[in-house]
């Protein structure tokens, strides 16, 4: 049977991410904080969005800046690490939710680090996607905008930065190397620059 083509995905530019985490930077309530962490995380890190939902607080190295995923798509684990401004935001939310709930109890490493403000239920898929969405609506970002959309973003940006595709390919937890190369048609600067100075250039 003949194999069906992949579609190029849709992606955020970083001034498109930046506007949808403006508008959660510049206010301090715990939906906002909770929200920045839970958006920067799967920017910084390319977690699908079951990934980040079943998040747990033994999962995290805020110490480190390491992240376990745990029986990802696959069964399988995998291990990422995040930036200092993922770090930030997550003791932020850390914080937040250890002051709303004033009980250690809470804290067990297999407790949910993503919850919702009463700090005993997970978020959930469908919340999820109305957050993402709703964000995007209010950076004025007129593509279709999904939490999947985030992780295609993340890949984009570091095949970008490190022009190493089997690396992105481990970041994503791909089982075949030829998945990952759909990201190739949004991130190529050599093929870019060749292009654009064919027959001299822009003359």
């Amino acid at each position: 049977m003949q194999r069906k083509g992949r579609k190029i995905p849709e992606v955020l530019t970083p001034d498109e991410q930046a506007r949808m985490l403006e508008g959660l930077e510049s206010a301090d309530s715990p939906r906002h904080i909770r929200n920045l962490a839970l958006v920067r995380l799967m920017l910084d890190t390319g977690v699908r969005a079951s990934e980040a939902i079943n998040l747990r607080h033994r999962d995290l190295d805020l110490a480190t800046g390491r992240l376990w995923v745990r029986q990802g798509k696959g069964k399988k684990d995998r291990g990422l690490w995040f930036n200092g401004s993922s770090s930030g935001a997550l003791l932020a939310w850390l914080d937040l939710k250890g002051a709303m709930l004033a009980c250690g109890a809470n804290f067990l490493p297999a407790a949910y680090f993503f919850t919702d403000l009463t700090g005993k239920k997970k978020i959930c898929g469908r919340w999820l996607r109305k957050l993402i969405a709703r964000l995007a609506d209010q950076a004025g970002i007129a593509k279709r905008i999904h939490p999947h959309t985030l992780r295609h973003s993340f890949a984009t940006d570091l095949l970008r930065d490190t022009k190493n595709l089997f690396l992105v390919s481990k970041a994503l937890g791909h089982s075949d190397i030829s998945t990952t190369q759909i990201y190739l048609h949004l991130a190529d600067p050599e093929l870019e620059y060749a292009m654009k100075n064919l027959r001299g250039g822009n003359q």
